[in-house]
């Protein structure tokens, strides 16, 4: 009754598909992977003459102090850098939550990476960017006008979503072909992404929000290289089901198996095969 793919080993993780996948140590280990990953690309777009364009996720979260020491340290000049963070959460209006609200993925990246850089280093304001709910096509423009994106982080939700590209509901179909083209655009949060976001906020489910506005699919598949990293114990089950199961918009991070250029690093219990056994 239960899918084959929960059994496959740690070894066999990514084996019969495009998709390298990586096994690292714990979640420290993700974060300095993670935030080195994110320097090779400045450091490599700063050898060819010009700033790295990144789309980047605010969780995990231990990749960002840990990338703005090493820039500091090292002295390296991201002005011309630009980092197109995934998503943010909405007010019931459809706008920006707050930057000073807790839940803010601004705020965050202004606390934890902006403000812990020498401003003289630092990507300039403009380039900050956030997807903008009154706005949803700048990003598309912003990505046009710098000949593409370098590189696209990100993780893997509780039901598969990249950024907050939610699956279809149940009941509704929707093919991979129009799935992988969704832009950038605001939407409802499904329950299961709010669920599990409470986690981090100690099971208080009320005060996630509803709505959110996040880069499309269509911008992520369509970065040079996609590299998405799973640091927490709940996903070695939907790791294996992106990696595993069918490619279908009901799992949105199975669409990386269709990417020229897609890595999947996880930590060392992820890699291992779910306990289904109640205890």
């Amino acid at each position: 009754m239960l899918p084959d793919y929960l059994n496959i080993p740690a070894a066999d993780l990514g084996k019969g598909t495009p998709v390298k996948v990586r096994v690292l140590g714990d979640m420290a280990a993700l974060g300095h992977d993670l935030a080195e990953a994110m320097c090779r690309e400045i450091l490599d777009a700063r050898a060819a003459g010009r700033g790295a364009t990144l789309i980047v996720p605010v969780g995990p979260v231990e990749q960002f102090p840990l990338l703005a020491q090493r820039i500091n340290s090292e002295r390296l000049d991201c002005r011309d850098l630009v980092l197109i963070n995934m998503d943010e959460y909405l007010t019931d209006d459809d706008r920006w939550l707050p930057a000073d609200h807790p839940l803010s993925f601004r705020g965050f990246m202004d606390r934890l990476f902006y403000s812990q850089l020498d401003p003289a280093l630092a990507p300039r304001p403009e380039h900050r960017v956030f997807p903008d709910p009154l706005d949803v096509g700048f990003i598309p423009r912003l990505i046009a006008q710098r000949g593409g994106v370098d590189a696209c982080f990100g993780g893997i939700g509780i039901n598969g979503h990249i950024a907050f590209n939610e699956p279809p509901e149940l009941g509704v179909t929707v093919s991979v072909e129009d799935f992988a083209a969704l832009p950038t655009r605001v939407l409802s949060l499904t329950r299961e992404t709010r669920t599990i976001n409470s986690v981090t906020v100690g099971g208080e489910l009320a005060v996630i929000p509803r709505r959110a506005v996040t880069v499309g699919m269509r911008e992520c598949l369509g970065a040079r290289r996609l590299r998405l990293y799973c640091n927490r114990p709940w996903q070695s089950a939907v790791a294996r089901r992106a990696l595993h199961g069918p490619v279908t918009a009901a799992c949105p991070a199975s669409l990386m198996r269709l990417h020229p250029d897609a890595v999947l690093t996880v930590a060392d219990y992820v890699a291992q095969p779910p306990n289904l056994r109640l205890r």
